[in-house]
């Protein structure tokens, strides 16, 4: 991963606000992008000390350090160790409300299911193949400087940082953000081809204009200045096309560790159909195909369903099958009649948000699922509602008449070393 992701650096947006500049440098597109300055900073100022609190007398890189990556200062052990807690206490939450719910759980005191250790990421620095950067006024008043935000709105001291303290992000990536600074296309394509940036070798570089902090390519469409239209990852022995609006995993190896366990765990057969919903460019399904009868996936992104089906053709895989559209209008329809008599395993990898509760009671009340993973990166948010709506006794007034699934088993998947988060792998059955 850290190969490629420093061979095939991609540069993919440049936005032009009135008087700020931005730029987005990556490899890969994914839906870890960064969050608004002041937000960010709110949150992460509130946090206990060794879990991201600044401290005295840090440098604006450390501090800056400690808002993207807050448990950078702690041996990579003591960070599974705080993740582990984390998901021990999302686990303890949704068992207190399954047990409010008449839901019957484990013996008193214990959890709804078995939560395993957290597993580590293969890599833990520079393991990200993408990075983000913007371009605004520094702490020394440069007006170009580099970086990343630290700081709040409300108390008016928002500025840019370098990132040199990251330590998820590539050296590589630091290096382009240091010397990116031209505003024009013709300036930036003679910069990363024959100027000081022709030593990242990039492959791919694409501009974008917009007046807002994020935007998709349907709203301010990515123009390709240099290079191939789309960029390559390997991945579990298959080559993946990745457009620049669609989602990948930004921790290659620790992807490859987190879908071979879905595999294991989705018990899939020769005979199985599985389900794969919020699928981005079909990673998971296609990991799968060889174990399984045939894959259905199902994405909102039109640019990522397209990459499925490329990354399917490309690889010789057949059995797939890929739907473009919100999983709240495609798989309800799909369910509906659904009449295949193969075992049918889901699979769900939704953003921060969840998933729609159209989804949630298209699955619960399909009797041909019988196993579901659920694959959240913020399981405390979101992801709780969905968990009690699939796990609650029947419902008719919210049309939940399918017999309840259980939680079976959790493992955590750290994807993110440095920082808070992680994936948790949650198994249903019923």
């Amino acid at each position: 991963m850290a190969l490629c992701c420093t061979l095939s650096l991609m540069c993919r947006r440049l936005r032009q606000l009135l008087s700020t500049q931005c730029v987005l440098l990556s490899s890969l597109p994914g839906r870890d992008c960064g969050l608004l300055a002041e937000k960010r900073a709110e949150k992460w100022k509130k946090r206990k000390a060794g879990e991201g609190c600044s401290l005295p007398g840090s440098s604006w890189e450390e501090r800056l350090a400690d808002a993207a990556t807050p448990l950078w200062r702690l041996p990579y052990q003591e960070q599974l160790q705080v993740k582990y807690e984390n998901q021990r206490k999302v686990l303890q939450t949704l068992t207190s409300r399954l047990q409010e719910l008449g839901v019957d759980v484990q013996k008193p005191g214990e959890l709804c299911c078995p939560l395993r250790p957290v597993v580590p990421s293969p890599i833990t620095n520079g393991y990200r193949n993408k990075s983000t950067f913007s371009v605004n006024q520094g702490p020394d008043g440069n007006p170009k400087t580099v970086g990343l935000y630290v700081g709040t709105g409300r108390a008016r001291n928002i500025v840019c940082v370098r990132a040199d303290h990251v330590k998820n992000v590539p050296p590589k990536h630091k290096q382009v953000a240091q010397e990116a600074l031209a505003t024009q296309k013709a300036l930036l394509k003679e910069f990363f081809t024959s100027g000081p940036g022709a030593g990242c070798a990039l492959t791919s570089l694409y501009f974008q204009e917009s007046t807002m902090t994020r935007c998709s390519h349907e709203q301010s469409p990515f123009q390709l200045i240099y290079g191939e239209p789309h960029i390559f990852e390997d991945l579990l022995g298959l080559k993946f096309r990745i457009s620049p609006d669609a989602f990948f995993q930004v921790n290659t190896s620790g992807a490859e560790t987190l879908y071979q366990a879905v595999g294991e765990l989705s018990q899939a057969d020769r005979d199985t159909v599985l389900l794969d919903v919020c699928c981005g460019t079909g990673t998971i399904g296609l990991s799968l195909a060889r174990h399984v009868s045939k894959v259905i996936g199902i994405e909102i992104v039109e640019k990522a369903i397209e990459d499925a089906r490329w990354n399917a053709a490309f690889n010789g895989i057949s059995n797939c099958e890929f739907h473009s559209g919100k999983a709240e209008a495609v798989l309800p329809q799909l369910l509906c009649s659904w009449e295949d008599t193969r075992p049918l395993v889901a699979v769900v990898n939704p953003s921060r948000a969840g998933i729609h509760y159209r989804v949630v009671r298209a699955i619960r009340n399909c009797k041909a699922i019988r196993r579901l993973l659920y694959i959240s990166c913020k399981p405390e948010g979101e992801a709780t509602r969905n968990f009690l709506e699939l796990c609650c006794p029947p419902d008719p007034g919210k049309k939940l008449v399918g017999e309840p699934f259980a939680p079976v088993l959790a493992i955590p998947f750290d994807l993110f070393p440095h920082t808070v988060h992680c994936e948790l792998v949650l198994l249903f059955s019923r």
